[in-house]
């Protein structure tokens, strides 16, 4: 991932990128791309602005509950001109339960992506994990639909704009059944997305960096490198199985993920 050296945002311009940010997530509007008013944004400042935002949430009491990757799949990474994922934040308010309907009436650009979630049992933090110690450490995983919303106009954004949105995290609703590593191979399960009952998408856990946990081992080592880590009870949503799609209001959208059990949203 490519760093840009030019460009050195003051603390009050990173303040002042993550209200704008917090703003547009929370009142449901549309804003430029950040990189129109700094083109050479980097992407360790677009993090700088995503963990002043994380704080800014932080202080109004919400809660953080895990984390999430995004650009997990190769041909994702080649579309944005990257070699490698990004992270995003979870919080409580995001966690939405199978058995309600999805309001999207918050949300902006909503799109729907099956994931495999993670369940850690125990804390993990290094700057060499692997995928085997991401596995060891993980108490159970389970299917899990992750809404992502865009805040930017049209949905259209460079690497360091999404990264400063949070990596467009939304809402996520976890169903199937709570399943141990030690049972599966997770890079060999089959993935079917259906929307209104035709069939959208079908992929294998292998699509997210050759296997999920392979993914979450990199963000351990990324978080390591901000002296953090994943904590025992951290939620990890993986990385998108399939493409994104579009969700409007009267949607069903219906993950089955082998082995995992399925998991849907009806949308309102």
């Amino acid at each position: 991932m490519s760093v840009s050296l030019e460009s050195s945002l003051t603390a009050d311009q990173i303040e002042q990128l993550a209200v704008l940010c917090k703003d547009a997530e929370e009142q449901a509007h549309e804003i430029t791309k950040l990189t129109d008013e700094f083109p050479n944004l980097s992407v360790d400042e677009a993090y700088a602005v995503q963990q002043k935002l994380i704080h800014l949430k932080q202080a109004e009491g919400k809660k953080v509950i895990g984390r999430k990757l995004g650009l997990t799949s190769v041909a994702k990474q080649q579309m944005m001109g990257v070699h490698e994922p990004t992270y995003g934040t979870l919080f409580d308010y995001m966690m939405l339960s199978e058995t309600e309907p999805v309001d999207l009436s918050s949300l902006i650009h909503p799109k729907a992506e099956p994931e495999i979630a993670f369940y850690m049992g125990e804390h993990l933090e290094g700057s060499n994990v692997t995928g085997i110690q991401v596995l060891s450490a993980t108490k159970y995983v389970m299917p899990a639909i992750e809404i992502i919303d865009s805040r930017y106009k049209d949905f259209r954004f460079t690497l360091p704009d999404v990264v400063a949105d949070n990596s467009s995290s939304s809402r996520v609703v976890l169903g199937g059944k709570a399943t141990r590593v030690e049972e599966i191979d997770l890079s060999l399960l089959g993935v079917v997305f259906y929307k209104n009952g035709n069939l959208e998408s079908t992929g294998a856990g292998a699509a997210v960096l050759g296997h999920p946990a392979t993914a979450v081992a990199w963000l351990v080592n990324k978080l390591y490198l901000q002296g953090e880590k994943l904590r025992k009870g951290d939620l990890v949503l993986s990385g998108a199985i399939t493409g994104a799609y579009s969700i409007q209001p009267g949607d069903h959208v219906d993950v089955r993920i082998e082995k995992l059990g399925n998991v849907t949203i009806h949308c309102k």
